[in-house]
């Protein structure tokens, strides 16, 4: 029978790639460290894979899974350092639910957050200094060197361009960025709409064929019971898939908003910022200039720390990618997305198509028995209320598509299908008198014809979902899903959330050093005014011409 927490999480899995995704990098070669040749599989220390919680029943092994029947996904991509185990490489693969992968993923994003440390003390500590030596130390004369004026100013241009082009990229990767991932959300809310719609509409199917009935003549007791059964299943299933589709597109799409909105306040302030500082400095105005550092200084800080979250968040993204992929092409081997996304065993998907082809075949047998015993036959009026002036050409039976050992069946010569089978019989739809009489050719009444196209209608949806729901049971939809996002919208994720941690990365650089160069080139900027004027006045004349 079909397990409604096994629907539900299959499509809520992609849920859980989706936001992993949405703020993150999809690019899976930038790594700070290093990474060395993961151990043979036979050397992966499967006690790595503690700390999993558990969300639902495990994957039964259908089939002979290859090689091991326990695998690390991501093993390659995640075998890094683990601060928690002494800096040893982590081998258990990607696992979202154990902190040594968290440990390990997040170990790969330390060197930028020890950058936005030392920046932020080291050049508070210079800024201190300055100010002190400002106050309280007597000043030197002023030198002058043109070389060095005009490297600084040269230098100044440079990191300010730079910065610009950052600004730009950080811009221009956000939008595109904003953009594949909306197109990944809606795609995955489309599939979960998909099986929700179908789900309801197998869900109806089975609730008419439980009452259907045609000329007094209505389903076994036991296959009304066996539709209950599973009807009850797929409304829990499709309940609560529906609720959680709807309240996780929305929290994801206003996080992607959220995000998209910080990134173009960031790009817009840091270009705000780098213009205000170099038209500052170009025109000497330094007490604006070191309300300007004094402001830069605190957002470069943060911009890199952000690059590092991205950068984290990077790599877990890659590694889910990457561990989607390997799952998609050994979904029968059991992995940490056993604990996500629980698929059944053989057995239980193929017992849910057996028992959508019973109720299919039992409702074609139904609706045969009354063409054949009732309608096709020419009774007298004695026969009340089995007569009802049935005449004309004989009505075509219905084809069962399955034999009695429920094994595909083709339609034989005089069958009409499911399809088309509605289409067909309106030809033998007779005029009624008011006692249901009929007063035309026809071996049909209009309320016969109803009741039975009814029953295709039924039958017709079960034969047309079978497949559907073993494969949405067994995992080949979410395995069909993984697949097309990791082909369809994992490249266009990885290329531009690359731009915004480039943009990221530039724009902190640029800021940074822009904000040296301020001071040093009003540093040079003053010695060299200084100079001018100590030399003017040092020239012959000068007096003479100031008297005059």
């Amino acid at each position: 029978m079909l397990s409604h927490r096994s629907l539900i999480f299959s499509l809520l899995a992609t849920f859980l790639l989706l936001s992993a995704t949405f703020v993150s990098f999809c690019h899976g070669g930038t790594h700070f460290p290093t990474f060395q040749t993961v151990p043979s599989a036979g050397k992966v220390d499967e006690g790595k894979f503690d700390g999993v919680v558990s969300w639902g029943p495990k994957r039964f092994l259908a089939e002979e899974p290859v090689g091991n029947s326990s695998i690390a996904l991501a093993a390659k991509r995640t075998y890094r350092k683990d601060p928690l185990d002494g800096f040893k490489r982590y081998t258990g693969g990607w696992n979202i639910s154990n902190h040594h992968y968290w440990a390990s993923v997040g170990y790969t994003a330390a060197p930028l957050f020890v950058i936005a440390v030392l920046w932020f003390l080291g050049f508070g500590l210079c800024l201190s200094l300055v100010c002190l030596c400002y106050c309280c130390c007597s000043r030197e004369p002023y030198g002058y060197s043109r070389t060095a004026y005009a490297l600084s100013l040269i230098f100044l241009m440079l990191f300010t361009v730079a910065a610009i082009i950052g600004c730009v990229v950080l811009y221009t990767g956000q939008g595109k960025f904003h953009s594949s991932t909306t197109k990944t959300l809606e795609y995955v809310v489309h599939q979960a709409n998909t099986t929700v719609e179908k789900l309801r509409s197998v869900s109806e199917s089975l609730d008419v064929a439980r009452k259907i009935g045609v000329d007094r003549i209505s389903l076994p007791s036991n296959v009304q019971t066996d539709i209950d059964q599973i009807q009850n299943k797929i409304n829990s299933s499709v309940s609560t898939l529906g609720d959680r589709t709807a309240d996780n597109s929305r929290d994801i799409q206003d996080l992607l908003n959220s995000v998209r909105l910080a990134l173009i306040i960031i790009a817009a302030v840091m270009l705000l910022l780098i213009l205000l500082g170099f038209v500052f400095s170009i025109f000497g105005m330094q007490f604006l200039v070191y309300i300007l550092v004094t402001i830069g200084w605190i957002f470069v800080a943060g911009t890199f720390i952000l690059c590092g979250i991205f950068l984290l968040l990077h790599n877990v993204t890659a590694d889910t990618c990457v561990a989607m992929d390997e799952w998609v092409q050994k979904p029968t081997a059991h992995s940490a997305l056993d604990d996500i996304l629980p698929c059944v065993d053989n057995a239980t998907a193929q017992e849910t198509l057996l028992r959508s082809k019973e109720v299919t075949s039992q409702v074609v047998n139904l609706i045969n028995q009354v063409i054949t015993n009732v309608s096709n036959i020419n009774f007298s009026p004695n026969f009340a209320p089995l007569y009802y002036n049935q005449s004309g050409p004989l009505l075509p039976l219905l084809c069962d598509p399955f034999n009695p050992d429920l094994t595909d069946r083709p339609c034989t010569a005089g069958e009409v299908d499911l399809s088309n089978a509605t289409q067909v019989w309106k030809n033998y739809v007779c005029e009624v008198s008011a006692n249901g009489i009929c007063t035309t050719t026809g071996r049909l009444t209009p309320s016969i014809y109803d009741q039975m196209a009814v029953g295709v209608n039924v039958s017709y949806t079960l034969y047309h979902y079978g497949p559907f729901l073993v494969d949405l049971q067994d995992c080949t939809f979410v395995r069909q899903t993984f697949g097309d996002i990791t082909r369809d919208h994992c490249p266009g994720l990885r290329r531009y959330s690359e731009w915004i941690y480039v943009g990221l990365v530039m724009v902190s650089v640029a800021v940074m050093l822009s904000l040296v160069f301020w001071v040093i080139y009003g540093r040079e900027r003053r010695h060299r005014v200084y100079t001018k004027t100590h030399m003017a006045r040092s020239a012959p004349g000068y007096e003479e011409g100031k008297g005059t």
